[in-house]
């Protein structure tokens, strides 16, 4: 047992920041993701012999996500977590856009601010490419969707992050007046 633990260890710690950061972005809570990442790396650890080598990352967040979403499930109806709807989502912003300090620390308020507006789904494919740099078919094994829809469901989350962005960016100057 102990040398199945160690390469355990070896393969996955390496990606527990990248676990805690999606957990975060999914539930919005530091608690309720360090439990996550915590209960997720237990599944991990206990299917470790069904992991068969590859893309140890992809298959950690994945175990990560499904954690989350049970998560939510369960505590759903303390939450006020706004559900996620097809039709009613679907809606780009760069992340590396130039600009003074001060600007572009408000900017960066801002995108966290209309980050946590959207929708988990959209909110969690923004994360895992932009920020964990995830490819197309990374995302598509983490996520459990074909490749296409990875790629359509990012330019929602794209376009719905843009729409945010503009709503707080335009809220904070009317609160300014």
């Amino acid at each position: 047992m102990g040398e199945e633990r160690r390469r355990f260890e070896e393969i996955f710690l390496p990606f527990l920041d990248a676990a805690y950061n999606l957990a975060r972005w999914i539930v919005q809570h530091d608690q309720d993701a360090q439990d996550i990442v915590q209960e997720a790396y237990m599944r991990a650890f206990k299917g470790y012999h069904g992991f068969r080598g590859g893309n140890g990352r992809a298959w950690l967040l994945t175990i990560v996500r499904n954690t989350a979403y049970t998560w939510i499930n369960r505590h759903a109806a303390d939450e006020k977590l706004v559900p996620y709807e097809e039709e009613k989502h679907a809606a780009i912003i760069s992340f590396n856009q130039p600009g003074n300090e001060i600007v572009s620390e408000k900017r960066r308020e801002y995108l966290q601010s209309a980050l946590e507006r959207l929708p988990t789904e959209f909110r969690e494919i923004i994360i895992l490419y932009e920020l964990e740099g995830l490819s197309y078919k990374q995302l598509a094994l983490t996520l459990g969707l074909p490749v296409g829809t990875v790629m359509s469901r990012l330019s929602r989350a794209r376009r719905r992050l843009q729409q945010e962005f503009a709503q707080v960016r335009n809220s904070e100057a009317a609160n300014e007046l």
